[in-house]
Order: structure tokens, then C-alpha cells, then sequence
């Protein structure tokens, strides 16, 4: 998989930048176009090279202060036909579907994060559909809330700031949760309260619902199925991989809890509306405490990645004509 990077950078620093860019197994074309940049004004280079040398190429222009003087910006050809860009991917160790690149992480997270109008909607309306679901025994309606349900984003938002120590994420992502499900809850609880008079549902429509029993039952399985959810939701959001389904596997563990909450205390069930609301909690828990692992796990092997790559590249230099030998004792 190749990456294509494009650096804006002053012409007193584009020297130092390629020779990084060259020094790296998996670089694959560098090229530079003096002074087309106006604003700021410098050099644009552009690097096409393996994902799984990305990484280690972004820590070295950050250490050149690339992104405070001039700017990087990152995007994945759709095709690639070129024989010099399968040795680069070739000589570099790992795979790329494996390699994350953190600042994309950590852009998307804390794009995801942020509470705004069209994240509160889209929660509101996704719990709304769970509530209807849950009155009238309807898994479709609790499908749709799961495939609406736009929770996943703070919970990858909080695992990554929780792991990276970006507080400002966490309190961001934290403020997100904490907000939104309090008021699609109540939005719900307000629905469910105007609609018991007009008799749209029964009042015995708690008892009846055999399709949502496990969303009132905390147990085992719902911390697993929670850990479940969270690992392949951080892993479809690191790899790229498509993450439709991936959130309705989330939103299982979530909004139809969430749902079930507002339901049952407007129907004076709080024994069901305290057990879906320990469900809720101990799912959102298990989440980010799964997601967290996985972005340690493969920041952990990442660093191992990095080290044989510069391992490799030293022995590599000291090979070379006229490199000084060690001295025999």
C-alpha cells in the first residue's frame, strides 16, 4: 500500500526534509518543485512510499518542525503501477494494513469527537428508533437505530486521548457521551411519556418485548460482546476497512440500552430501567477500555517495526564502501 505525502516547507529547510524522505527504505519517488509554493512561500515535495514507512518518516519531519513552518498533507493513490514502488514496500518491514499512522488517527478521532448539532441528532433520532423498537418488539427498528447510532466516535476519541494522553480529547469526547445520551434519553423519555395517552402502545409493552430481553440483563456476555465491539470498531478505524457495519456492531451494545432506559421509567419499570442502565454504562466501559488495548498492542509492535527498520538501515550504512570497520581486538 503506498501513501502519497505532499510537504510545503521553506527552501532553507526542503535539503534536510529530502534527505529524510531518501533515507528511508521505503520511499519509493521524491520529487521537489522550487518555489511553487506561495503561501507559505517555499517548496512543495512529494513522497510516494510504503504506509508501513510513514510512521517513521512523520516523527522525523515533526522533529523538523515541518508542520509549525510549513504543512503535510497525506492521501492513498487508488492505483499504483510501478515497479520501484513494490521493492520500497518490499524492504520495508511489516505489512501495511497493519501500519497506523497517528496524526490520521488522531485527526479523525478528534473530528469525531466534538459535540455538535448533527451528532446530537443523529443520537437523538437513533434512540428514538430503539425506543420504538422496544415498545413494539421490533428488531428492524432496533437495526435501524444501530446503523444511525453515531456513538462510536467519542468512545475511539476517548480511548486514543486516554492512550496518547491528549486530554483535551478526553474532555472533549467525555463532554460528547456525557451530554449526548443524557438528552436523546430524555427527548425519548418525552416521546414515550406524550404517546402513552394517544394509546400507541400498550401498557404492559415492557413485558411483552421477548426481542429485547437482553438489553435489561447485565451479565458476562454483555462486557464481552462490549470488548468485541470496541476492538473491531478501533480496528476498522485504524486500517481503513469499511466501518458500516462495523457501527451497528457498536450500537448494539449502546443506543438500544440507552433506549430501553428512557422507556422504562416513564412506564415505572425501574428495576429493567436501572438493569439497562448498568448495561449501558458497562458497555460504554468495555468499549474503550477494548479500543485502548488495541491501539496499545499496535503501538507496541509499531515501536518493534521501527526499531528493526533502523537496526536494518545502520547495517545497512555500515556495508557501504568506506564506511569505517570495527577494529579487531
Amino acid at each position: 500500500m503506498i501513501v502519497q505525502l505532499r510537504i510545503c516547507v521553506p527552501a532553507e529547510l526542503s535539503a534536510a526534509v529530502v534527505d529524510q524522505c531518501m533515507a528511508h527504505a521505503g520511499s519509493a519517488e521524491i520529487s521537489i518543485d522550487r518555489g511553487s509554493s506561495v503561501v507559505p512561500a517555499g517548496d512543495v515535495i512529494t513522497v510516494q512510499l510504503a504506509r508501513e514507512a510513514v510512521e517513521g518518516l512523520m516523527e522525523e519531519l515533526h522533529g523538523l518542525r515541518v508542520p509549525e513552518l510549513g504543512s503535510i498533507s497525506a492521501s492513498t493513490p487508488e492505483l499504483v503501477l510501478s515497479k520501484r514502488a513494490d521493492k520500497a514496500a518490499a524492504a520495508v518491514p511489516g505489512e501495511g494494513s497493519d501500519a497506523i499512522i497517528w496524526d490520521e488517527v488522531s485527526r479523525q478521532t478528534g473530528e469525531d469527537s466534538r459535540l455538535t448539532w448533527s451528532y446530537l441528532a443523529f443520537l437523538v433520532i437513533a434512540t428514538q428508533l430503539a425506543g420504538i423498537g422496544i415498545v413494539t418488539d421490533s428488531t428492524i427498528a432496533i437495526v435501524g437505530a444501530m446503523v444511525v447510532g453515531p456513538e462510536f466516535g467519542p468512545l475511539a476519541a476517548l480511548a486514543f486521548g486516554l492512550v496518547e494522553r491528549k486530554w483535551t480529547m478526553v474532555r472533549a469526547a467525555a463532554a460528547a457521551l456525557a451530554v449526548g445520551f443524557p438528552v436523546a434519553m430524555m427527548v425519548t423519555a418525552a416521546a414515550a411519556w406524550s404517546s402513552l395517552p394517544l394509546g400507541l402502545f400498550a401498557d404492559d409493552a415492557l413485558d411483552k418485548g421477548s426481542a429485547v430481553e437482553f438489553i435489561y440483563h447485565p451479565g458476562p456476555y454483555s462486557l464481552i460482546v462490549a470488548a468485541l465491539a470496541g476492538a473491531a470498531g478501533m480496528l476498522s478505524m485504524i486500517s481503513r476497512r469499511s466501518s458500516a457495519l462495523i457501527g451497528v456492531f457498536i450500537s448494539v451494545t449502546t443506543v438500544p440500552a440507552a433506549g430501553y432506559v428512557a422507556v422504562a421509567l416513564v412506564m415505572g419499570e425501574t428495576g429493567k430501567a436501572a438493569g439497562s442502565a448498568m448495561q449501558l454504562l458497562l458497555n460504554l466501559a468495555g468499549i474503550v477500555l477494548a479500543a485502548a488495548a488495541v491501539l496499545l498492542f499496535f503501538k507496541f509492535t509499531q515501536r518493534r517495526t521501527e526499531s528493526r527498520r533502523i537496526d536494518a538501515r545502520r547495517a545497512a550504512d555500515r556495508r557501504k564502501p568506506g564506511a569505517p570497520r570495527p577494529e579487531r581486538r
